[in-house]
């Protein structure tokens, strides 16, 4: 989905290329059938090709990503969540970014969250 996303509409060979350690062709293309019938995508038909175009909305699609790894990985918990990307090596936080992370949580302890 992130290819397709950032490329705004996509083949195939467009998605597979834009992949780290790309899986088969016709691996992706499954996956982007898959996809379209989970209501993500639609296709177009350009030059026997299918192109494939977003239909949820990336903030959208984010926001239901986000909702499973959190029941799958941190059973319901974004504390837990977001302890855990605190404590990886490589999550060096700005200062600025550290000050929009507490702005977001005490507006969250505001709104009695």
């Amino acid at each position: 989905m992130d290819v397709v996303y950032a490329a705004g509409r996509a083949g195939a060979a467009e998605v597979r290329e834009g992949l780290n350690d790309a899986p088969s062709y016709s691996a992706v293309r499954a996956l982007l059938r898959i996809l379209e019938e989970k209501g993500h995508l639609r296709h177009e038909v350009e030059d026997n090709r299918y192109i494939y175009v977003p239909i949820v909305p990336r903030e959208r699609a984010r926001e239901s990503a986000l909702k499973h790894v959190l029941s799958t990985f941190f059973e319901g918990s974004a504390a837990d969540a977001m302890a855990a990307l605190l404590e990886l090596e490589d999550s060096d936080l700005t200062g600025e970014e550290i000050e929009r992370l507490q702005a977001k949580i005490d507006a969250a302890r505001e709104e009695g969250r």
